[in-house]
């Protein structure tokens, strides 16, 4: 196999992006170093011999922790950035529950506030909005003034299907519209779904957050609006577009009618996936199931945070030119994990992350063929 020290990479990993990115024609180096810095370093250790049997256990060798390779990619224009380093991901790691995850949902499900929502939810003032598969409800402890549920009718967050997925999106989106019809100042909307514990879910019967807003949107994605705007008046072409194609350049990105799909180079946290769409419609909403149905069925993925962002439902004072709409999904881990998976260095600093853009963007490829 030819590695990352020569110019053809057969199999390109997040450790070879530098000499990836160095074997750009001209034209798509610069434009990828325009977006994203890349450094490479290696950490380097001494292991006592009564300690090695355990690492060779753990890792696989002594030589493999000996000399580490770490990745650092730091997006230049929004400030986000990812510590790659594939070790982490064989740390060891207290496991809470023994039990399997369908014997704690079976378990959750004896004493679920969410089976009857229509006596055991309050509504909002503007009434429910039902679908097919979910109906909505008010928040009882909002974050804002306009907050919402979409509650599934399926208890298991894991057990959705695409006609689910789509009816959850067209359920929240009509919540959206009769909410700023009751609140018109209000216009900045987003969906978060938080699927299982591991996400931040306090019920485990699968439910997604709707939420809108007035004013201004919330703050990251107002950093994101002023940064894509410097960008477009800096560098005069749109953000997001190339973005896009920076991704696409390195083999982390692929379109499907109409919905670019990228492996994020600069994930918060493992196994993040951005969807990037001019409007919400069809193709996007499928998508969305697919990605998702993708790290579910692929990547072994069981606890996820999903989010879908809108520029302003009406106008606004304040340029949205060239926003899209964007969703993006990240891997929370095991649920029966002990620790956090994020940590004071995530909150101050920058990502650590485990998994691999390259090998994500491999599984993505072939679940869209």
């Amino acid at each position: 196999m030819i590695g990352c020290e020569t110019m053809v990479i057969t199999n390109p990993n997040i450790t070879c992006l530098e000499e990836i990115v160095e074997s750009l024609p001209v034209k798509e180096k610069g434009l990828f170093c325009r977006i994203y810095s890349v450094t490479t370093t290696e950490g380097e250790l001494r292991t006592p011999q009564s300690m090695q049997p355990w690492v060779r256990q753990q890792f696989g060798s002594v030589e493999a922790v000996t000399r580490q390779k770490i990745v650092k990619v730091t997006n230049m224009v929004t400030h986000e950035g990812a510590l790659f380093n594939r070790l982490r991901n064989l740390r060891p790691i207290e496991v809470k529950d023994e039990n399997t995850l369908d014997a704690q949902l079976l378990e959750a499900s004896k004493k679920n506030p969410f089976s009857y929502p229509e006596e055991n939810t309050p509504e909002d003032s503007f009434g429910r909005v039902v679908g097919k598969h979910c109906v909505t409800a008010s928040n009882i402890a909002k974050y804002d003034g306009l907050h919402g549920l979409v509650i599934f009718n399926e208890f298991d967050p894991l057990r959705f299907s695409r006609e689910q997925v789509i009816d959850y999106i067209d359920v929240a989106w009509e919540w959206a519209k009769r909410a700023q019809a009751n609140q018109p100042q209000a216009k900045y909307f987003l969906f978060v779904w938080n699927c299982l514990w591991r996400s931040g879910a306090s019920i485990y019967h699968g439910h997604a957050q709707v939420m809108l807003t007035s004013g201004r949107h919330y703050a990251k994605i107002e950093g994101l609006r002023q940064a894509a705007l410097s960008y477009k008046q800096n560098y005069g072409s749109y953000y997001f577009n190339d973005l896009f194609h920076v991704h696409r350049s390195v083999g982390c990105a692929l379109e499907k009618e109409g919905v670019k799909i990228l492996a994020s180079l600069t994930p918060f946290r493992d196994n993040e996936v951005v969807l990037i769409c001019d409007e919400l419609n069809l193709s996007l909403k499928e998508k969305i199931y697919e990605v998702l149905a993708c790290l579910r069925d692929r990547l072994g993925v069981t606890s996820f945070n999903l989010s879908l962002v809108t520029p302003p439902l009406s106008q606004s004072k304040e340029s949205w030119e060239g926003f899209p709409v964007i969703v993006r999904v990240l891997d929370r881990g095991d649920p029966k994990i002990r620790a956090s998976d994020v940590g004071g260095v995530e909150i101050y600093a920058s990502s650590v992350v485990s998994s691999d853009p390259f090998k994500i963007a491999r599984q993505l490829k072939q679940c869209f063929d």
